[in-house]
Order: C-alpha cells, then structure tokens, then sequence
C-alpha cells in the first residue's frame, strides 16, 4: 500500500473511532520506523528473588525493581474502559514465550490472511492464534504480553508492552514475582516521564503472513540489559 493511501486509511480509522489523539502529520513509514527503533534500558537484578512489579494504570507504566532499585520502566497499553485491566496484588504464575490466544487470530487460505474469530472462520480455512509474545500471566486469562502500544487504554484487560521491551521483561521476572496493578503508583512521579514511542494507533498494521507464521514471535531487536 502506498503512502498516500495509509494516511487515508489511518485518518479513516481515527475519524472512525473517535480518536482526537491520533497523528497523522508525518508519514505513516516514518513513524512505523521511529515505534520499531523505540527501545528502554533495563538492569539485571541481584538477586532475581527480591524483583517486583509495579504498574500504573493512569500512567500507563510498568516499573521493574528490586528493592527501591529501578531495573525496568516501560510504557504499556492497560484495559479500556469497558475491559478494565484488574487491580490488586498478583503473582507471575505462568510463563510462555511463544503463547498463541485460544479464541481469536488469523484465518488463511494460500495468500489469503484474514483477522477473526475462531467461531467465524470461514470453512475450510485453516486458524491460527492471535501470538501473544513473552506471556507472563498474573491472573486467569490476564497477562504481559508483546502488542502495540497505544497512548489510550485499548486493551481486553492485558498489559501489553512494546515488541522491543517485551524481551526484557521476560527476562527479569520469574513465576512468583509478586505484581500490585494500581491506578497510580509513586514513581509515577520520580521516573515515570520517560521518552515513548510513537502512538500505534495510526500505525500501519502488519502483515497478516507475520501473524500465521513464527515472524511476530521473533520481531523485536536483540535484548541487551545494564
């Protein structure tokens, strides 16, 4: 698709939707490269037994640490209105890196990719799930996991992060790492204004063949941590 007929798409989509906080004054390319060069740092801990997770709702953040130590801040996508994401106190109990959603992907038939519900797929279509990279679950069919990352709440409930941070935090927390999900949290204050990516949502998606084969699983840069 040219680029004249992605921003009409993107402003379709936004006009669509409703969203005032969509931008499309630069090229959609431009912006596609600038959300997958977006990177943080990350800290490996001390001692991986004394890491937490601490995640702001209104914020959108996440913050890794150890102790008072800040190993990991990381904007994420939290639930919409009508799916909030839970709060409360939570556990990392399930840990999959390659997790595919049970229910709703990508139907395909040769070239042909479509988004649906399982229980829509058309006959004699092949299915496959919804990849979930680095899924990290903290509560029944709630979790961590790679996705785009809005400016908005946007989600069904799960935390996403950003293709590039997703690895990092998969590797600095282990099942029985304890979660608080809270409206606000205090570093909101202290370190909680970090550089962000562009917003996903005017952004091109990608294509269907990335979804119905092991490419989304591996697109993300290489983790490197402090």
């Amino acid at each position: 698709m040219n680029r004249s007929k992605i921003l009409a798409l993107a402003a379709a989509v936004c006009t669509a939707a409703g969203l005032s906080s969509c931008s499309i004054t630069q090229p959609a390319g431009s912006n596609l490269a600038a959300y997958q060069a977006y990177d943080r740092p990350a800290t490996l801990p001390t001692n991986p037994n004394n890491v937490r997770v601490k995640v702001s709702l209104s914020k959108q953040r996440t913050y890794v640490m150890e102790g008072s130590k800040i190993l990991l801040v990381m904007p994420v996508s939290v639930g919409a209105p009508s799916s909030p994401t839970p709060t409360g106190n939570f556990t990392i109990y399930n840990k999959v890196e390659k997790k595919r959603a049970n229910s709703h992907g990508y139907a395909y038939s040769g070239k042909q990719v479509k988004q649906t519900l399982l229980s829509n797929k058309p006959s004699g279509w092949s299915f496959k799930g919804t990849p979930m990279p680095y899924w990290s679950e903290f509560k029944t069919n709630y979790g961590f996991h790679t996705g785009w990352v809005k400016n908005h709440p946007c989600t069904h409930g799960c935390i996403r992060m950003h293709e590039n941070v997703a690895p990092k935090f998969f590797r600095l927390i282990k099942e029985g790492t304890p979660v608080n999900i809270a409206y606000t949290q205090p570093e909101d204050a202290t370190v909680g204004n970090i550089p962000l990516p562009p917003d996903a949502g005017p952004l091109p998606d990608y294509d269907g063949s990335m979804y119905i084969t092991d490419g989304y699983f591996n697109h993300h840069k290489k983790p490197t941590f402090n």
